[in-house]
This record gives structure tokens, sequence and C-alpha cells, in this order.
């Protein structure tokens, strides 16, 4: 049986991917689509979500926008990364279905709520939606198998010295979320630094020939452009790992420890504080993954994005 999810993002070009991975998964049910302000304001994160999925001819799954700023911070945004878009690359049209009618809250409300079974949720943007449905329907806790998330970092940040940008952007729902008691897999940076693609891997892409393989293609000649710029000889696929962790968990390597959320510190605002070595003594509240098979997660993407040609 297929597991029922909910796909929280902010297109993005690593959250373009994620979603068209979840979609083309014989393991996983999406339920339906919300987006957060992150990688670009949250009017353009929804417009770009809309437009991959009507590009991938995903059109009946409800789509709907969420929060346009963290809970008490303004908002940062990562034009450098993703574009003034914030999916640079392809030519894409304009999403051919509305969005859902009511707020993202509302529909996570309604699915988590109806569903039969509980609901796995993967965000892969800042947490500030899912720390607001966690504040607003309390009792919706308790109708959630676990959160795969992209975030955060045992050592070291991308955004500052200490802090991954999605944890940054809103530590205050991050620390809601880790302290919820919600089983947790955080995919951060440990993980998906290791978790590049390379120049030929997306030219085979793009050799596949269908308009979803040569548009994802077309969106990582762009997206390497920014880490070429940092050194990295490939290109950190960030967020597909949280959806392929649910699809293949065998791929990934994690440990089950204790993470904590700096809220207040000058210089390590919005780090991941994992606790390695027990030294704190509290309990374990998170699966935090650290390494991967990186070939085959590579040839997992590559045989998701044919299944649409």
């Amino acid at each position: 049986m297929k597991k029922p999810i909910i796909m929280d993002c902010d297109p993005g070009h690593d959250d373009a991917l994620a979603l068209l991975l979840a979609f083309a998964s014989d393991e996983l049910d999406v339920k339906a689509v919300t987006t957060v302000g992150g990688n670009q304001t949250s009017d353009k994160t929804l417009n770009n979500a809309m437009r991959v999925l009507s590009y991938a001819g995903i059109t009946d799954v409800p789509v709907a926008p969420g929060a346009s700023h963290p809970l008490i911070r303004e908002l940062q945004i990562a034009p450098e990364v993703h574009g003034e878009s914030g999916l640079e690359g392809p030519e894409l049209p304009e999403p051919s279905f509305a969005s859902f009618g009511k707020s993202a809250i509302e529909l996570m409300e309604k699915v988590i709520m109806s569903s039969e079974e509980k609901i796995t949720l993967v965000p892969t943007g800042p947490l500030t939606n899912i720390a607001t449905l966690l504040l607003t329907i309390p009792e919706s806790k308790d109708r959630i198998e676990r959160i795969s998330l992209m975030g955060g970092s045992a050592v070291g940040g991308n955004w500052t010295p200490a802090a991954e940008f999605n944890i940054l952007v809103d530590p205050e729902a991050a620390d809601l979320v880790f302290q919820s008691g919600i089983p947790i897999t955080m995919c951060g940076l440990d993980v998906t630094h290791k978790a590049q693609i390379y120049d030929d891997e997306i030219e085979a892409i793009r050799s596949q020939g269908g308009k979803v393989s040569v548009m994802v293609a077309e969106l990582l000649d762009f997206f390497a452009k920014f880490h070429k710029k940092l050194g990295f000889e490939g290109s950190p696929l960030h967020d597909p790992c949280a959806v392929a962790w649910l699809i293949k968990p065998e791929l990934f390597t994690s440990k089950h420890l204790h993470v904590d959320i700096e809220t207040k510190g000058e210089f390590t605002s919005g780090a991941t504080v994992v606790d390695y070595r027990g030294v704190t003594g509290k309990d374990p509240n998170t699966d935090v993954v650290y390494d991967l098979e990186r070939k085959a997660f590579i040839q997992l993407l590559m045989d998701s994005f044919k299944k649409y040609d």
C-alpha cells in the first residue's frame, strides 16, 4: 500500500525535483502540496509548484499557499541560488489549474484529519507551515506518522557558518517541530552535500529525451552555476533526499540522536545542535541522515523522471 504524504515546499530547483520524484513513486501517494515563503517569496513558490506540476501533467492534486513569512522574523530568500523567479532555467508555461481555495493549513487539516491512515509530512523548505499546523490544530499531531524533512546540519551551515538555510529562515518554527514528539527524519547538509549530481549525469537525464527529463536537465544547468562558483564539483540535490529516504531508506545511513534548535545565538541562530555523544542526556528525537549510496540515488531520480515521458 502506498504511503500517504503531504509535500510542503518552496520551489526552488531541488524542490521541483523532489516533487517530481514523489509523484513518480509507486511507494508514495501525494495527497496535497503546500507551499511556503523560502527560496523565493510565497507568491512565487506557489506559482512555481503549480507550473512544475502542470508541465508534468499533474493537475488533480490540491495545491495551497502557506506562510508568506516566518513566525516572528522577516523572510530571507535565496535569489542568488534560484534566480528571480525561483525556478530559472527552463521555459515553463503558467499553471493550467487553479490553486486550492483555502490556505495550506486548512488543506493540511482536511487531508490529515479525514485520512484513515496517518499522514507523513515532507517539508523541503522552512518549517513555518508545519509549526503553524501544530500550533493551530494540535489534534493533528496524533494523525502524523512522521516528518521527513530537508534541513539542518550536524556540522556547519551553508547560509551562515552554523546554520542551514531552511532552519535559519524560521528557527522558532523548527524548534516547535523538533520538540513536537513526532518522529523526524532529518536530511541535512551532512547527507545532501554527498548527494551531488555531476555534469555527465545531467547530460544522461537530458538524453532520456522526454520533456520532463529535458526540463529537469535545464533546471540543473542553472542550479549548477551557483554551486560551481562555490567550488562544488557537482550540485547537491538537497530536497530529493527527504523524498528518496521514504522510497528507499536502504540507500541512506542515519543515527537516532537528539537535536535542538538554536534560536537566540548571536552567531549560531538557526543551528541544529546534534548530540552525537549523548552528553545532554536528552532522549533522541531525530533520525539524523549522514550518508547515502550516491549512484543508486541518482539512478532512482533518473528512472523517476523517465516515467513522465
